[in-house]
């Protein structure tokens, strides 16, 4: 399958292009700057904005399925994943790529009290104009018909654990909650592979 990655260069995008090849799929990988992503290889690396659609329809021409772990701390979050949004909607379809899958946040996902985990008391708020940002930008795909999913890792989102394999899925999320990101790419590749998950929104954890 060929399979186009936008934000490839951040920690959860590069994850996914290694798991991606790792099972033998061709992979495109979309940043800002080819040049700063050396350590990007085996994989066709290629300049490209995530919130322009005619952009997004030119890298992934040719492709099956999209993976968006794109994000710029530099934007205001709300422009950002909205726009990246509604240009990967528009765009990859034009492509003729019907497929997204775009890393989520569980801030935005529903806790124990069925609000937005980011909602409830104790959640931490200094990162929340980020989590509107994201929660922006899920509302956005839900005004797209194309086949998305979003997926969200656990609260805990630790980088430094290994790859064990193993994984649940959730539709609640939970702050204390655990993965890694080789894990939570394997669940990403999964859902690619074998779509279990249309137009909703899952979290990824620990099994």
């Amino acid at each position: 399958m060929n399979i186009v990655v936008f934000g490839a260069g951040g920690r959860a995008g590069r994850r996914a292009v290694a798991e991606a090849r790792r099972r033998g799929h061709q992979v495109t990988a979309v940043v800002r700057d080819p040049a700063r992503h050396g350590h990007l290889t085996d994989v066709r690396v290629v300049a490209g904005d995530v919130t322009d659609p005619a952009g997004v329809e030119r890298v992934a021409a040719d492709h099956q399925a999209a993976i968006s772990a794109a994000a710029d701390l530099s934007a205001a979050p709300d422009a950002f994943f909205t726009g990246s949004a509604r240009a990967l909607a528009t765009g990859l379809p034009a492509a003729g790529v019907n497929r997204l899958l775009v890393v989520g946040l569980a801030s935005v996902m529903p806790g124990a009290s069925g609000k937005p985990l980011m909602d409830e008391p104790g959640y931490p708020s200094e990162y929340r104009s980020f989590c509107l940002g994201h929660a922006a930008g899920l509302e956005e795909l839900r005004r797209h018909d194309i086949d998305w999913a979003y997926v969200a890792p656990a609260g805990d989102f630790d980088h430094e654990g290994g790859r064990s394999g193993r994984y649940r899925v959730a539709e609640h999320a939970d702050a204390a909650s655990r993965i890694s990101y080789p894990d939570f790419a394997i669940a990403l590749l999964d859902e690619i592979e074998t779509p279990r998950h249309r137009r909703t929104a899952v979290s990824i954890r620990e099994s």
